[in-house]
C-alpha cells in the first residue's frame, strides 16, 4: 500500500529556531507570509488562502489540537486569533481548520510524482488516498494512474467534515475507506466521531466496499507493554460494527512495544469476532442491499447464495476459483462465519483479497485451467490450515468457463475425502 503525503498546512520557522509558548488568552496573528520567522505574537502559516477559508468565531487548531485559537479578526492576509489555552510549540507543526472548506488540492504534485515514479514502478496494491474530499478525487487518482495502474485498488481516507458531507458519492468510486479518526477527530466535533465511524463502516458494508478503522486503537502501547481497557474496548467496537480491518499507527511506526501492539490487536480482534452471530449478520446484511440497492447482479446473487448454502449445511469452507478477486470481494461482504478460500492465478488479486477482504485467504495458483483438479487441491489446502477433516461439507464457487474474468455462476457443495 502507498499512503500519500495528501494537502497539509503548517506553521512555518520560528525567529529563534526553537520554541515559542502561546500564552492562554493571548492574542496571535497568523500570516500567510510563510517567509516570515515568528515569535510569541505572530506565525506564518502555509496555506495562501487562510483569510478567505476562516470565519470569524470558528477555530483553527495547532500540533494536533495542543493549541487551540479562536479567530477573533480576518484580514487581507493574515488573522488575528485568541489562544484558548497555553501551549510550546515548535516549527513547522500540523494546523486544522475545522468545519472549512479548505481549497487545496488533494493530489499534490509530490503525490503525482510519488504515484508514478514510485506506486506504479514497483507495483504496489492499494492506494491509501489521504484527505479525499469528492467522489471526482478518485476520478482524479485514477487519471494519474491510468491504464497501467488499472489493477490499483483506492481506499479513500475520510479525515474532513467535507469528506463525511460527500461520503455517498465517495463510496461509490473507490474500492474502499479508511476511517482517518486522527484528523477526522480534528475536523469535526470529537465526541461526534463514533457516530461518523458506525455510519461509514455499516454503508462500506452494503455496498461491499472493505472498510478499515484506523488511529490511536492501542495508543497507550506506543510507551506502555499493556492497553488500557478502553482501548480494547475501542478495538472490539469496530469489529462489532463490522470493519473488515484495524490499522496501528504509532504503536508500531515508533512504539517501544510494536510486536506486543499487534499481538494484543490480534487477540482483541479475535474475542470480538466470537461474539458474532453470522447468521443474523448475513440476513441483515442482505435486506439491507436489497432495500438500498434493489435487485442483486448474477454474481453478488451467487456470492450470497453460497454464503446461505454454506450456513444451512454447515459447510466448515468457502473455495473461490476467481480471476480479477471480486468474487471473493462479494463473499466477504456476505460476512461468511466460516474461513473462504480463494485461488487465482493473478498474484495482484491473491494479495490484495487476503490484504483486506475480511474472512479471506488465498493463494496464487500458476493456471486456473482444471477446475476438478484446483477443487480437490483446494480441500488440501484446507486440510493444511486445519479448516477441515475428512466428512466436512465444502462449498465452492467458480465459473462455467474457466480463466474468465467476471464469469463466476457455478455453486458446489463438495465433501471432503
Amino acid at each position: 500500500m502507498l499512503d500519500t503525503k495528501g494537502p497539509e498546512i503548517r506553521t512555518g520557522f520560528l525567529a529563534n529556531k526553537d520554541k515559542v509558548t502561546i500564552q492562554k488568552d493571548s492574542l496571535i496573528e497568523l500570516t500567510t507570509d510563510y517567509e516570515f520567522l515568528g515569535d510569541e505574537t505572530k506565525l506564518a502559516c502555509s496555506y495562501p488562502e487562510l483569510p478567505q477559508s476562516v470565519s470569524v468565531g470558528g477555530s483553527v487548531l495547532v500540533a494536533d489540537g495542543s493549541l487551540v485559537l479562536t479567530v477573533l479578526e480576518i484580514k487581507d492576509d493574515s488573522i488575528v486569533c485568541r489562544a484558548n489555552n497555553t501551549a510550546t510549540l515548535g516549527e513547522r507543526k500540523n494546523m486544522n481548520l475545522p468545519g472549512c472548506k479548505v481549497m487545496l488540492p488533494t493530489l499534490t504534485e509530490k503525490d503525482e510524482d510519488d504515484l508514478i515514479n514510485f506506486g506504479l514502478m514497483h507495483g504496489v496494491d492499494y492506494i491509501a488516498a489521504s484527505f479525499v474530499r469528492t467522489g471526482q478525487d478518485i476520478d482524479n487518482i485514477r487519471k494519474v494512474l491510468g491504464p497501467r495502474g488499472r489493477g490499483i485498488k483506492i481506499i479513500a481516507k475520510i479525515e474532513s467534515q467535507e469528506g463525511l458531507e460527500n461520503f455517498d458519492e465517495i463510496l461509490a468510486k473507490t474500492d474502499g475507506i479508511m476511517v482517518a479518526r486522527g484528523d477526522l477527530g480534528m475536523e469535526i466535533p470529537p465526541e461526534k466521531v463514533f457516530l461518523a465511524q458506525k455510519m461509514m463502516i455499516r454503508k462500506a458494508n452494503i455496498a461491499g466496499k472493505p472498510v478499515v478503522t484506523a488511529t490511536q486503537m492501542l495508543e497507550s502501547m506506543i510507551k506502555a507493554p499493556r492497553p488500557t481497557r478502553a482501548e480494547c474496548t475501542d478495538v472490539a467496537n469496530a469489529v462489532l460494527d463490522g470493519t473488515d480491518a484495524v490499522m496501528l499507527s504509532g504503536e508500531t511506526a515508533n512504539g517501544d512495544y510494536p510486536t506486543e501492539a499487534v499481538t494484543m490487536m490480534s487477540k482483541i480482534c479475535l474475542q470480538a469476532e466470537g461474539a458474532i452471530h453470522y447468521d443474523d449478520v448475513y440476513q441483515s446484511l442482505r435486506n439491507a442491499v436489497l432495500e438500498t440497492y434493489g435487485p442483486m447482479s448474477t454474481q453478488e446473487a451467487i456470492a450470497s447464495s453460497a454464503v446461505k448454502t454454506a450456513i444451512d449445511i454447515k459447510a466448515k469452507m468457502i473455495v473461490v476459483l476467481t480471476e480479477s478477486g471480486s468474487t471473493a470481494r462479494l463473499l466477504s461482504k456476505f460476512r461468511p462465519s466460516m474461513p473462504v478460500l480463494v485461488l487465482t492465478a493473478m498474484a495482484g488479486s491473491a494479495r490484495q483479497a487476503e490484504g483486506f477482504y475480511k474472512g479471506v485467504r488465498s493463494r496464487c495458483m500458476g493456471s486456473m485451467i482444471g477446475t476438478d483438479s484446483i477443487l480437490y487441491r483446494a480441500t488440501d489446502l484446507g486440510k493444511q490450515f486445519g479448516w477441515v477433516k475428512p466428512g466436512d461439507n465444502v462449498v465452492a464457487l467458480h465459473g462455467m468457463v474457466e480463466a474468465r474474468s467476471g464469469s463466476t455462476n457455478m455453486l458446489k457443495v463438495l465433501t471432503v475425502e
